[in-house]
């Protein structure tokens, strides 16, 4: 019998599919070894050795896989092939009892997908492990312990209890807040731009043209600074004569995006799907571990040749041959860290087409969906669009510019369009979408009228997961496995709150970066980050050992560390609040929920609200009041928890009755009459919608904030028309 151990069921049970009745395949349920949670668990006098060990969870699966391997003539390590699943891989030799074995009796495989022609070449093409991954495995988990558990007691000393501090995560928190701080410092200008309406003398189809030039100086887009300036270019206008100068005409051949990276494939699907980084990966690693994408942890942009020569018979059978390519398109890896033995995530087979998985769950078909698309177009021919560009003048010193582009040959954009954001500009964003009128050098043009446009600059846009990603990624800070996480924990930590999807520091937030910066400014600078991703990056290639990158770093931050836990001042306020209990004024110290007023006096528990935190609770109070608990029918009164403020049992903790508090739109339900109708948010992506605050008793819901009682009643009927696809709910929305 020979026993193949892979890390989760779902990916043992593909491979089960393609194996005969001589494999037995088990999982071992992700990590079986670990640092333990309780203590640092790395021996800094002895070459930082790590003392692992097996995690309570784990130890019956462990147990049960020891039984298993000690029947099994071999033993076949199949975990994923990236360092993380090496070092499982390394982990299990020493978990399982299996370093005494022979050789010859441990394999180990990899493949970057989990088919059946992926899962048999593996097999005849076993491998030793490779130590190199596991020492940079390693060496990441043994900094990223020393500086959590390090830097983590110094700010629950200068700050509050709880903190954490991270060598990726600080980075991420520390862009966040620079750019609030720039957006805080941002001051809008104002400035103004000038279009002409016009015609071709023979057509009524109008186009616009925009002011570009004053005589022979070029006009910016901050030029007209106001108002007067405006009135003033659009006076001397007055019964100018418009007359074309010249016209350009250019053919553009537009290129699509590479293949997606883990990095690409997370911040288009925020963009496109509005999916988290880590939504993503979870819907990812089910696509991957069912056979349907290749490997989802990658920052190579290769394709397989078989992969490329199938993409070109279904591009052919489903769009036509003018969409093949001639010969693959090759994308050269931007990423250091990029092994050319990976590939790009692609589907694992490109006829199964989107349209044929209807079985799986929503977010993986859309994402699936995503992934065809995005790895068809990138071996599709290129777009081709004519772009159009006509100087006129205005009188003898103002000039305007038209520009319009159209598509010759749509390419691979019949399948697929990278999704830019607001920051993002393509070289072909000055030309709008639609062609302009056939015109001629010294063609008279007839004259519409003057659209004079007020503006203001805007500050730079606040991070969305996609943005940050790329930012992070451009730094070199993190790597494809450490992205999701990092954004997930950033969150979960409270430092930054998402606000219309985009990232936000909280108070907290603000303060341990500031804290960090003053104090431990090589931990989170990006360089010295990216530096050491660097430096993991040649451990994996053999370049380097990995005890002296930690030595490296840990020399002068333990030193700096004890120096600064000596010397730093507690980071504490004084505010003009005088204590109820000792009269001296209060302090205003950092708590689990953020600021609060403390008692100076040593010992003392007194605390009360921020001035500002009390006028929001009675506010708060005021407008839910007389809402009764649904358990024990007593009051409700306003409480703040780490997801902002809802309405809490006066007997807690006795009773935990709990409430949500909406926002009222002043309406009545239309189909109960008897609740009322509320702004809330969907969990997913946040959007906004209006329902009956009786829910789920009552399921009405609306997307458009109501208005007047017309709009309602019109709401009330589309509802009844198309209602909830949970039946019940409708039945009992209608009662």
């Amino acid at each position: 019998m020979k026993l193949v151990i892979v890390e989760s069921p779902t990916k043992a049970k593909t491979i089960s599919r393609f194996l005969g009745k001589d494999f037995v395949i088990e999982s071992s349920y992700g990590h079986v070894r670990d640092l333990p949670k309780s203590q640092l668990g790395v021996d800094v006098e002895n070459n930082f050795t790590p003392k692992y060990i097996i995690p309570l969870k784990a130890r019956k699966n462990v147990s049960a896989l020891k039984k298993i391997a000690a029947k099994a003539e071999k033993i076949i390590l199949a975990t994923d092939e990236d360092r993380e699943g090496e070092a499982i891989a390394w982990h299990l030799i020493s978990a399982l009892g299996m370093e005494d074995k022979p050789k010859d009796n441990i394999e180990r495989i990899v493949f970057h997908e989990i088919t059946e022609r992926a899962i048999k070449e593996a097999l005849k093409n076993p491998r030793n492990l490779d130590m190199h991954l596991v020492d940079a495995q390693q060496a990441r988990r043994i900094l990223d312990r020393l500086v959590g558990y390090k830097l983590s007691p110094f700010l629950w000393k200068k700050i509050r209890s709880g903190l954490s501090a991270g060598r990726v995560q600080s980075v991420a928190v520390r862009l966040v807040v620079e750019r609030e701080r720039e957006i805080q410092k941002f001051v809008a200008q104002e400035y103004w731009s000038v279009e002409a309406e016009l015609s071709k003398k023979s057509e009524d189809k109008k186009f616009k043209a925009r002011l570009v030039k004053i005589g022979d100086e070029a006009i910016g887009r901050l030029a007209i600074k106001n108002a007067d300036e405006a009135k003033k270019i659009t006076d001397e206008l007055a019964g100018a004569e418009y007359k074309v100068i010249e016209v350009t005409k250019k053919e553009v051949r537009r290129a699509p995006a590479p293949p997606f990276t883990t990095s690409t494939l997370q911040q288009e699907s925020a963009k496109k799907l509005g999916f988290s980084a880590k939504q993503t990966m979870i819907f990812a690693q089910r696509l991957y571990e069912t056979g349907i994408i290749t490997y989802m942890r990658t920052d190579s942009l290769n394709i397989a040749e078989s992969a490329l020569a199938q993409a070109q018979e279904v591009i052919k059978n489903n769009f036509g041959k003018e969409y093949c390519l001639d010969k693959p398109r090759y994308f050269q890896n931007k990423s250091k860290g990029a092994q050319e033995a990976h590939e790009a995530v692609r589907p694992t087979d490109f006829s199964r087409m989107p349209e044929s998985l209807s079985a799986l769950d929503a977010g993986q078909l859309k994402l699936y969906d995503l992934i065809w698309k995005r790895t068809l177009a990138c071996q599709m021919q290129a777009a081709i669009l004519d772009q159009t560009a006509v100087d006129i003048s205005a009188g003898p010193k103002y000039m305007f510019r038209a520009n319009g582009q159209v598509i010759k040959f749509d390419g691979f954009i019949k399948v697929y369009t990278e999704t830019k954001e607001d920051d993002e500009k393509d070289d072909d964003s000055d030309y709008e979408e639609g062609r302009l009128p056939e015109l001629s050098a010294k063609e008279l043009l007839n004259f519409i009228g003057l659209i004079k446009g007020q503006h203001f600059t805007e500050p730079p846009p606040r991070y969305t997961d996609a943005s940050l990603i790329k930012t992070l990624e451009s730094y070199g800070v993190g790597r494809p496995s450490t992205y999701a996480p990092t954004l997930a924990t950033i969150q979960d930590r409270g430092y930054v709150e998402k606000e219309d999807k985009k990232y936000k520091p909280t108070e907290i937030g603000f303060s341990v970066n500031d804290m960090l910066v003053e104090n431990f400014p090589e931990v989170i600078d990006i360089n010295f980050t990216s530096h050491i991703e660097e430096e993991f990056d040649d451990i994996a290639e053999g370049k380097m050992g990995w005890v002296p990158v930690i030595q490296e770093f840990y020399a002068p931050f333990s030193k700096n560390l004890k120096e600064k836990m000596e010397s730093v001042e507690q980071l504490t306020e004084i505010s003009d609040t005088p204590c109820p209990h000792c009269g001296k004024m209060m302090l205003i110290k950092f708590g689990r929920l953020g600021k609060f007023l403390a008692c100076p006096e040593p010992g003392s528990k007194v605390s009360l609200p921020l001035p500002e935190e009390a006028a929001k609770i009675k506010q708060l109070q005021e407008k839910t009041m007389g809402e009764l608990c649904s358990i024990c029918g007593k009051s409700l009164e306003v409480k703040r928890g780490r997801f902002g403020y809802f309405l809490g049992c006066v007997d807690y903790p006795k009773c935990k009755g709990i409430k949500k508090i909406h926002n009222k739109t002043g309406f009545k339900c239309p189909a109960c009459k008897i609740g009322d109708v509320v702004e809330k948010k969907s969990r997913g992506r946040g959007k906004v919608f209006y329902a009956c605050s009786r829910f789920p008793d009552c399921a009405f819901l609306m997307g458009k904030k109501p208005e007047s009682q017309t709009e309602l009643d019109e709401a009330l009927i589309q509802w009844q028309l198309k209602p909830p696809k949970n039946k019940k709910l409708y039945e009992l929305g209608r009662l």
